[in-house]
């Protein structure tokens, strides 16, 4: 008998069934905004997008003179999986520098950007059933992260009240019998909030005395204001040390988020299982992306605090525009770029049902693309990045002003 093509369709469906750990995946809140800004866009749509956390700056020159040049003295091919030596040194002496911590080339892994390593953190560390301790406002990929590799995200609620970190109180309550890390994201991403050295220190007490990991997501660390400072939660002692993976990279501090270099440093036998994993799904880092990142952390910093003075005075310009805003209410943010302004009085009287309806609505009306804060897991928030010009963050503030003040209801 001979099989139709649609019984040849059905069949190879069924093949094709999609594996259980992506089907309660959760696609990325940011990225789908800003692939329907960059549509409008290209409709012919002045859309202002405040949606995507990169930095607006090239890369600087002196990066970009390194990957040429190493491209070009036929440094080309594959390297160690877990990264090139030379790499490897500059991000121990990085850490030494910034953070005065020590640590050998085995306690370092190289992936491609701060999200693989994470990822790859997380595929070597949890088993089945195992709980990560994720504070709201997060990022967005952490829970989707844990998921993947089996693990279970418990969330833990920081309030505005408490300027959106978590306290030993609410991280000692959250802990089972089945904790097997907590994470620590300063400065925070979407909230731009900073823990100071006290409160890490108390946060590193009670994982020492429940003896669970600390994932220290250090990424916004140079992008920090006023008089605020970035302790790494590694630095507070050696037993801190012991149980901390610190993930860093240089895509926000050198504005080099297409070249997708991160790093984990910790553990080495963990760092050895990750290298592992990594060898067998990615082979290793790009080879010139690698090169660049030597420079970014051997060269010259002048541009990274070029960069970081831009993003302040851009703040620092439009923070009170955006409170003025009816409805609004806005924390000053201590480092990284983003605003994370609570939108609940806002969405309530201007008459829409919920702050994602809102959002599409300011794109579909307003042209001006922001991050609905469900993806954060703070519903009443939307997250605006001021990593884009002064003028056209000053222009989209007043957009988002018309249009609350159009559709206010008394």
């Amino acid at each position: 008998m001979v099989e139709t093509h649609t019984e040849f369709v059905k069949g190879l469906r069924n093949l094709l069934t999609l594996a259980n750990r992506v089907k309660t995946l959760t696609p990325s809140t940011t990225l789908a905004i800003t692939a329907k800004a960059n549509e409008l866009k290209a409709q012919g749509v002045d859309v202002i997008g405040l949606g995507a956390g990169e930095p607006d700056y090239n890369t600087p020159q002196n990066i970009l003179d390194a990957a040429t040049r190493s491209m070009q003295q036929g440094k080309t091919k594959y390297t160690p999986a877990g990264g090139l030596p030379e790499l490897k040194q500059a991000i121990q002496d990085k850490l030494q520098r910034d953070q005065g911590l020590s640590y050998e080339k085995p306690e370092i892994m190289v992936g491609i950007g701060a999200k693989h390593v994470l990822y790859t953190l997380f595929q070597v560390l949890l088993n089945e059933g195992d709980e990560v301790i994720i504070p709201i406002p997060y990022w967005v990929s952490y829970p989707e992260q844990v998921k993947l590799a089996g693990g279970v995200p418990v969330y833990v609620e920081a309030t505005a009240s408490q300027s959106y970190k978590i306290t030993p109180q609410q991280l000692s309550e959250a802990i089972t019998d089945r904790t097997k890390a907590v994470i620590i994201n300063s400065p925070s991403n979407p909230t731009g909030m900073i823990y100071t050295k006290e409160e890490l220190q108390e946060l590193a007490e009670v994982c020492r005395k429940a003896d669970i990991l600390i994932v220290s997501d250090e990424i916004y660390e140079k992008l920090i204001y006023g008089n605020a400072t970035h302790t790494s939660v590694a630095e507070l002692s050696e037993d801190a040390k012991a149980r901390t993976i610190i993930i860093n990279g240089v895509s926000k501090s050198h504005s080099m988020t297409g070249w997708r270099i991160g790093y984990a440093a910790g553990d080495k036998e963990l760092i050895k299982a990750m290298t592992d994993l990594a060898s067998h799904s990615t082979s290793n880092p790009v080879t010139t992306s690698q090169y660049a990142a030597i420079e970014a952390y051997n060269g010259s910093q002048d541009a990274v605090e070029e960069m970081r003075q831009a993003f302040e005075s851009r703040l620092e310009a439009i923070f009170p525009k955006l409170t003025a805003i009816p409805g609004f209410t806005v924390l000053h943010p201590q480092g990284a770029f983003y605003l994370l302004p609570d939108v609940s009085e806002a969405v309530a009287k201007t008459g829409f049902s919920s702050v994602d309806e809102f959002a599409q609505a300011l794109l579909e009306e307003a042209n001006v693309a922001v991050i609905p804060g469900s993806g954060f897991g703070a519903h009443s928030t939307i997250r605006l990045s001021y990593a884009t010009s002064l003028e056209l963050l000053e222009q989209a503030v007043e957009r988002i002003n018309e249009f609350v003040q159009k559709h206010w209801k008394e």
